[in-house]
Parts: structure tokens; C-alpha cells; sequence
């Protein structure tokens, strides 16, 4: 656990999960604070998955808490804004950039019936903030898979969420467009709460400032103060980074 001065958006308390008798997390406790840029890391089924179904209210509470804006999941689970690793969004089907994102917010109506001027507007903005004006009304078919992603974050944002929680965001993108993709979260992360879930740890130094290996059961490391350590490379490994955090006073 960790001190900040600054509003918890979401902590975690004593939370255990368990598939049938296959225990999963045991015993998580997290609190993360406004404007973190969190990065969850750790082994394909370590529970980094099934954390953020139970943040999302997806997977029930077994033992343990979750609170969101000092609230319920229930309550305040439209101030968080989801993006998958899989959006299952079909490719081939005549959709618009513009009406992906404004299908972000669920009391909108569908195009058949029109959309109001401010629910343009708004959708319109947001796609000038991820860089994707200029293909508002493209085919979300016809966009490579970086800018793809980019409507898909515009998307997330349309409810105006003070959280954003993505999957995995480059699993499918090539080197120059993860680190457009990065960059736009450490743009949007002076404005709003960013969890990243990864395996590309080497990302974390120039991007997170905070990071949660989760393997059961999660240890914490605030790496701001690892930024500036020398490496012996441009490139950080997963090695290097591991023995850093293990010399972290975190």
C-alpha cells in the first residue's frame, strides 16, 4: 500500500478469488489515486485478467472489496472506460469511425434514427483528441489496426470516464503504432487515471508511474524513482526491469 495525497479512484481491499477450488488472486490490496498511469504486468494466469473482470463488475465479489469513487462497482462502473483486447467489431460491416465512438455511450440511439447535434460534436472532439478527425467518417474496416485502437480509446472516453482501463492495447499493432498509442495515453493521462494491463514491461519506465506485478498475489512498486537509472541499453528487458523493482524501496 501507498500514500498519496491525491483522491483514490479505486482500492482494493483483502480481495480473494477462486474458479471452483483453483485459487486465483489471494489476499489483493491496491489503491490506485488520480492520475496514475498503472500498468498491471505479470504471467499468462496470474489473475490479471480476472482482476479487471471483478473491476469491472463482470466476475462477482467472492471475498474482499472493490470501490470505485469511494462507491459501490455498481454505482460508479460508468467511470470507467473499457477497452478490450478484443473488440469484436466486425470488420466488414459499413460502420464509421464517428459511430463507433458514439457507440460509447449507451443512452444514444441508434443511426437510424439520427444522432443529436452535441452527440456529433462530442464524438467529433474526441476523435481530434486520439488524432483521428480526419477519418471520422471512414470505414472502421478501412483503418490500420493503431488507428483502429485510437477510435476504439475515443470510444472509451465518450461517457467522459475519470478512469480508463485498457487490454492489452498493442497486442496487434506494429512498433511505430504502440508507441503513437503510448504517447496519446501519457497525453490523456493529464487528465484522467490510466490502467494498462501489458506484457511489454519494457514500456513501463518511459510510460507508467506506477506498476502491479500480479502472479496470485500482487506486489506494488512506485517506479518514479527508477525513471533516470542508467541502463545498459536503449532497450529495457524484462530482466533489467525485474532486478530494478526487486532494488525498489517501493
Amino acid at each position: 500500500m501507498h500514500k498519496n495525497k491525491t483522491r483514490a479512484v479505486i482500492e482494493v481491499k483483502n480481495l480473494s478469488f477462486a474458479y471452483d477450488k483453483d485459487l486465483i488472486l489471494e489476499d489483493i490490496n491496491l489503491m490506485i489515486f488520480e492520475k496514475d498511469f498503472m500498468v498491471f504486468i505479470g504471467p499468462n494466469g496470474g489473475g490479471k485478467s480476472t482482476l479487471v473482470k471483478l473491476m469491472l463488475g463482470i466476475n462477482p465479489l467472492q471475498k474482499g472489496s472493490i470501490t470505485i469513487l469511494d462507491k459501490s462497482i455498481r454505482k460508479s462502473i460508468s467511470q470507467i472506460g473499457y477497452v478490450p483486447q478484443n473488440t469484436n467489431i466486425n470488420l466488414n460491416f459499413p460502420i464509421k469511425a464517428i459511430e463507433v465512438v458514439m457507440m460509447g455511450k449507451s443512452s444514444l440511439r441508434t443511426s437510424l434514427f439520427g444522432y443529436k447535434k452535441e452527440e456529433v460534436h462530442h464524438a467529433m472532439e474526441l476523435l481530434e483528441k486520439v488524432g483521428m478527425q480526419e477519418f471520422a467518417n471512414s470505414k472502421i474496416g478501412s483503418l490500420s489496426g493503431g488507428q483502429r485502437q485510437r477510435v476504439m480509446i475515443a470510444r472509451a472516453l465518450c461517457a467522459d470516464p475519470k478512469i480508463l482501463l485498457l487490454d492489452e492495447p498493442t497486442s496487434s499493432i506494429d512498433t511505430d503504432g504502440q508507441k503513437q498509442i503510448y504517447e496519446l495515453l501519457k497525453e490523456l493521462n493529464k487528465e484522467i487515471t490510466i490502467i494498462v494491463v501489458s506484457h511489454d514491461i519494457s514500456v513501463l519506465l518511459e510510460y507508467a508511474s506506477k506498476v502491479a506485478h500480479i502472479n496470485k498475489k500482487l506486489s506494488f512498486h512506485d517506479i518514479s524513482s527508477i525513471k533516470n537509472i542508467e541502463t545498459k541499453s536503449d532497450h529495457i528487458c524484462e530482466v533489467e526491469l525485474l532486478e530494478m523493482l526487486g532494488k525498489c524501496k517501493c
